[in-house]
């Protein structure tokens, strides 16, 4: 979704490199540096990711295609609601209520203490990361936790993360259920958009609602197929929504 946004696409190692060539130099992959090891081993380094991350995000804006979303959920007599794996904060931006979205991966708009020394989640708001352009690394100060005074870090789900504070998630996690569960007798249609294999938490929530009776329509340039039934639209995000926009 956020590839039309003008955001760099980090499916595989080469667009990852081409993003972040200092992390080409050392060889390592998305999966390597998304890592909350870092924070402690090279906090400069982990800081250096995250905050031109947050920076992309927080100065890139959401493409037409969210308002297409958003012009649709608004003609639903049961609601919509966003289920993302993205951790930018765009739909939020692009004018979903945050009551609406469930960030099953977190979100690089809210803090917790890199330890973590509590359970306390805070937003960013005008977080300010001064960044070294030719190494990635970040400058001192780094982000603190205000309970503790030490590292803090994005509120984000990371590789082999046994330190990310999933509360908010799961409040999201809650409000979400609760509105699949009010809609019995309900017709559902699922908008997946560019939802991959290679990390399936949008596509496993997708495919368990088409199982028990979801209208599915898979948008994915690369990794259309889905199970029986699935309408699969090997397309971008921006290009098929205004399609289906204009169909209806």
């Amino acid at each position: 979704m956020g590839v039309d946004s003008g955001l760099p696409d980090f499916r595989g190692t080469e667009g990852f490199w081409r993003a972040y060539p200092p992390f080409a130099e050392r060889g390592l992959h998305f999966e390597q540096v998304a890592n909350p090891r870092w924070f402690d081993k090279e906090p400069e380094m982990a800081w250096g990711f995250y905050g031109h991350r947050y920076h992309l995000y927080k100065n890139t804006a959401p493409h037409v295609g969210f308002e297409i979303l958003r012009d649709f959920s608004a003609k639903m007599a049961r609601g919509a609601w966003v289920f993302t794996s993205n951790v930018d904060g765009h739909f939020q931006r692009a004018g979903f209520a945050d009551e609406q979205v469930y960030e099953c991966h977190g979100s690089l708009q809210f803090l917790q203490c890199a330890e973590p020394c509590c359970e306390e989640i805070w937003p960013a708001g005008d977080l300010e990361i001064v960044i070294d352009e030719e190494t990635f690394l970040a400058e001192e100060p780094l982000p603190v936790c205000p309970r503790c005074e030490n590292l803090a870090r994005p509120n984000v789900l990371m590789f082999y993360d046994g330190k990310w504070l999933w509360n908010r998630s799961e409040t999201q996690h809650r409000r979400f259920d609760k509105w699949v569960a009010s809609l019995e007798n309900a017709n559902l249609v699922i908008i997946e958009i560019g939802a991959g294999t290679a990390v399936p938490s949008v596509r496993n929530m997708s495919d368990k609602l088409h199982s028990i009776g979801a209208d599915l329509v898979r948008i994915n340039p690369r990794e259309s197929q889905g199970p029986r039934g699935t309408i699969s639209l090997e397309l971008g995000a921006l290009e098929a929504l205004t399609k289906i926009a204009a169909q209806l």
